[in-house]
Parts: structure tokens; C-alpha cells; sequence
């Protein structure tokens, strides 16, 4: 039976008994990314006025400082094409963000930045400029977050700081190319990066360091590839709100 060991919190333990969390990759082929900001797109295949946020947010990508994480939603697949990496997952969590943000409704393709601002996703340049005003405003990445991978475990190391926050992991698949063969997009061949494929709460901050070691599962080849760890605060109804903290492990073998 695998192991948990949580340090310094009695209600992560209680979170984190029996779960057991997955990575890909040896650690060898695995690094570990200090992040400016976080970046959450929401995105489908069926939309025509996603494409050039996808290529947008490749550019984020690239960039290398950023934790980028793609959602694509299902509630354009009545358009003539299933978006072939859509979850209702993802849907959920953009409707948990319409509510945090006071809106009635949603948007394709719509980038979430840090978890407190939200814009249009195909200006990469102004996704930037979002994130380095939030930073200089002290609504950045304020609190440490490292992780790293040694053998069959994945150890998260989170910082002193303020308030109280969930850890969540975030697994995405590094890069998958799609032809779109009907609806509004028909005829393009994409590529999408950092997908997202699940995610899983696995623990609570309450402003104290805090340690935590998980089990290390290998996936298949055509699930998950890369993880992020997100120390994301939620509000009075359980939204989810400013992200205080964040890493990323990437494998090595998929640098650009």
C-alpha cells in the first residue's frame, strides 16, 4: 500500500488518505518551472474564434515563465464537431469562474489569469501585460510553491504566507495535434498544448509551510504527461478564486 505524509496539517492528511496521484514521467526526464503567473484558457474545437487564442496561448507556452493550462469545453459540440479533448469538467470550472466573477454567462476563448482577472484569450501580449500589473499590485504568485519528483513520489513543498487555499494538481498532456473534420472549423489541422486532462484537489493550506509527499503512478502514453500544482484560494460559495502560488513539472524530452 502506497504512503501519504503530510507535515504540519491534520486536515490535508484527512484529504490525502487513499488517494493516489499520477506523473508520467522517471524523474530524470522531469523539471521543475518558476512561474510568473498562471494562464487558464478556455477553449474548443467547434469555435471559430478560438484558433488564433490557441496560437496565442502556444506562444505562452513557449515562454517558458508561465504555468499555462488549456481547458477545452463541451457546450459548442452541437455546432457539427465533439471537440475530441473536451471535458465536462472543464465546462464546470468556467461556469465556477463566471460565478466568482459576477457573470451570467461564458465565453470562447476566454483566458483567466491568476484565477481573479479574465479577458479575451488571442493577445498573448496583453495576457502578459495582465499578469506582470496583477504581480506589481501584489496579486501575483505571493506565496512559494515547489514540487518535484523522485522516483515513485511527487513531493510539494508550499511556503509561509496568508489566507487559506487548496492544493490542487492539474494534469495536462503536453502537445496533441487535431484536424478538425466538421463544424466551424473544418479542414484545420491544430496543435494544443498543456490540455488538460484532470484535476484533483489534494490537500489544504491555512498560511503555514506545508509539505506533502504522494504517490507516483506511471500513465499510459495517451493520457497525461505533465502536472501543475496550484495553491488556489475559493470563495464564500466554493468558486474558485485568486491563485496565490504555483509550479509545473514538464518533461524534459518536450522542451521547445
Amino acid at each position: 500500500m502506497a504512503i501519504l505524509k503530510v507535515k504540519n496539517s491534520p486536515l490535508a492528511q484527512a484529504f490525502l488518505m487513499g488517494v493516489a496521484l499520477c506523473l508520467p514521467l522517471p524523474a530524470a526526464a522531469e523539471e521543475f518551472v518558476t512561474p510568473k503567473g498562471v494562464v487558464e484558457l478556455f477553449t474548443s474545437q467547434g469555435c471559430r474564434s478560438c484558433p488564433p487564442a490557441d496560437r496565442a496561448f502556444e506562444t505562452m507556452v513557449r515562454q517558458g515563465d508561465v504555468v499555462a493550462l488549456s481547458y477545452h469545453v463541451d457546450y459548442w459540440n452541437y455546432l457539427g464537431w465533439a471537440d475530441t479533448l473536451a471535458k465536462s469538467e472543464n465546462t464546470k470550472r468556467q461556469y465556477a469562474y463566471a460565478k466568482a466573477f459576477g457573470r451570467s454567462g461564458v465565453y470562447t476563448p476566454q483566458a483567466v489569469v491568476n484565477g481573479i482577472d479574465h479577458l479575451k484569450g488571442t493577445d498573448a501580449g496583453e495576457i502578459n501585460s495582465r499578469m506582470e500589473k496583477l504581480s506589481a499590485g501584489g496579486r501575483g504568485l505571493v506565496v512559494p510553491v515547489k514540487a518535484n519528483r523522485q522516483n515513485d513520489q511527487l513531493s510539494i513543498s508550499i511556503g509561509k504566507g496568508t489566507g487559506k487555499a487548496e492544493v490542487v494538481v492539474v494534469y495536462f498532456r503536453q502537445r496533441q495535434t487535431v484536424e478538425m473534420m466538421k463544424g466551424e472549423n473544418v479542414g484545420q489541422k491544430l496543435d494544443y498544448w498543456h490540455s488538460v486532462t484532470d484535476l484533483q484537489t489534494v490537500g489544504m493550506w491555512d498560511g503555514s509551510p506545508l509539505d506533502i509527499t504522494l504517490p507516483a503512478k506511471v500513465m499510459g502514453s495517451d493520457d497525461s504527461d505533465g502536472c501543475a500544482i496550484l495553491l488556489q484560494s475559493v470563495d464564500e460559495e466554493g468558486n474558485p478564486a485568486a491563485i496565490m502560488g504555483a509550479a509545473m513539472l514538464v518533461p524534459k524530452s518536450a522542451e521547445l
